[in-house]
């Protein structure tokens, strides 16, 4: 009996280790989300501020010692918002429509040619495109302004999407990348079977890269969506301005309407966070998937 004790004593000895062990793997998961949670917090405090100060009345907003609560909703500033914003908020609209539709369309073709097709100077013409990102944009400002006074953009909208769907680099290299992901097997039994060039980039090759697109399109929507310097430099017309220009109109020379101020920046979030949720899935594929073959 005594020898056979002394195993079994030994098999259940590590018993106590695995339990430290698996505690010691449960203390630093606690200690993992409690940081977590508590950099999320931080993040959002901004945000859940703005939300409340959006239903305060003007003299509560920034009371000290501060108010973070409501003791009562103020919905009229969201009322005063949209008796403003109305035709702002339609042009913010239409100019991110039109700037996400061209840039997955034009950038997808280009992306599809310089990863797909076969053609004298490709990769040269590739690097010089990636090398326009070191021109900064501030450079290029005055002469772009002089070419579309000559040309009649001036005061238009064409200035504030046309630009933005013809010279998307990162675009155009996030789907390039995609593209070279997808096996030429693919391609080659599309042509077997007759496909054109157009078709096999349109049924067989997008299909495929629906990951990139939401990115991109993500991407693209928040550029044409927060742009702030474009209206201003370009557009004179009060009924042609956007959304962050319109959120400028509740500031005055001595005086800033900040409650109203922020019902109008939660109403220009909205659809950005929407559209961030509905996408997320694809977005996260397109970032994280990015030259993995």
């Amino acid at each position: 009996m005594a020898r056979l004790s002394r195993p079994l004593a030994g098999r259940g000895s590590p018993r106590p280790a695995r339990t430290a062990v698996q505690f010691r793997r449960l203390a630093v998961d606690l200690v993992f989300y409690a940081v977590m949670t508590a950099l999320a917090l931080a993040f959002l405090a901004p945000l859940l501020w703005m939300v409340t100060a959006s239903l305060k009345p003007e003299y509560l907003v920034l009371s000290v010692p501060p108010d973070f609560l409501p003791r009562h909703f103020e919905w009229a500033n969201y009322a005063e918002v949209f008796n403003i914003i109305p035709v702002f908020l339609y042009n913010s609209f239409k100019l991110a429509f039109l700037t996400v539709g061209g840039v997955l369309f034009v950038n997808s073709l280009a992306a599809y040619a310089f990863a797909r097709l076969d053609f004298p100077g490709r990769d040269l013409a590739f690097s010089v495109l990636l090398a326009t990102l070191m021109v900064p944009g501030i450079v290029t400002l005055i002469p772009l302004y002089i070419i579309y006074k000559n040309i009649g953009w001036i005061d238009t909208h064409y200035p504030l999407w046309v630009p933005k769907v013809l010279h998307s680099v990162t675009a155009c290299f996030l789907l390039r990348q995609f593209f070279k992901q997808i096996p030429q097997e693919l391609e080659d039994a599309a042509r077997i079977d007759g496909a054109s060039t157009f078709q096999i980039y349109w049924r067989i090759m997008l299909p495929q890269v629906r990951p990139a697109l939401a990115a991109v399109g993500i991407f693209a929507f928040l550029d044409s969506w927060n742009d702030l310097f474009g209206p201003l430099i370009f557009l004179n017309t009060l009924e042609l301005q956007t959304l962050p220009v319109a959120l400028k109109l509740f500031q005055g020379e001595f005086f800033s309407q900040v409650n109203v101020l922020m019902a109008g920046a939660t109403v220009t979030i909205v659809p950005v966070l929407i559209i961030f949720f509905v996408a997320q899935k694809y977005f996260i594929q397109g970032i994280t998937m990015t030259g993995i073959k």
